[in-house]
């Protein structure tokens, strides 16, 4: 086994945890902005998502090895902008109607945990990495 093999868990949590970070600030970044009826593209803010896919490396035999997973690109979620009646509001139209951002806020706090749990998950198995290297190594003083 090739030194570099050796570490591969170990490189694999650290994208998982870099991933679920990523994730966590785009979650983080809806929340945030749940409210925001103008954005930089002039309309309502609209609902972010992260889209992940998997790192593979090349092998000696022609069968990939696994990377990882990174994230690979953030798309606006396509669904229908909510209207509300505020006819007090400075982005209200002549019926009084807001467009408001896309941003559901219990699907939101799901997303939040699920990430945090994911990042938690990671965490662990790099933590368990870390005890099984020290415990061979004891072994090997030994």
């Amino acid at each position: 086994m090739p030194f570099s093999d050796m570490f591969a868990a170990s490189a694999i949590s650290g994208t998982g945890l870099s991933a679920e970070r990523f994730r966590m600030e785009v979650v983080a970044n809806n929340i945030a902005n749940a409210n925001s009826t103008k954005s930089a593209n002039g309309g309502p803010f609209r609902r972010q998502e992260v889209v992940f896919a998997e790192v593979l490396g090349g092998a000696g035999g022609g069968m990939p090895t696994f990377g990882g997973v990174q994230a690979v690109e953030v798309v606006e979620d396509q669904s229908e902008l909510p209207r509300v009646y505020m006819p007090g509001h400075p982005e209200a139209d002549a019926d009084g109607m807001v467009t408001m951002p896309n941003v559901n806020l219990p699907m939101e706090m799901v997303n939040l945990m699920t990430a945090s749990r994911a990042y938690e998950a990671n965490l662990r198995a790099a933590q368990t990495f870390r005890t099984l290297n020290e415990q061979a190594l004891l072994i090997l003083r030994g």
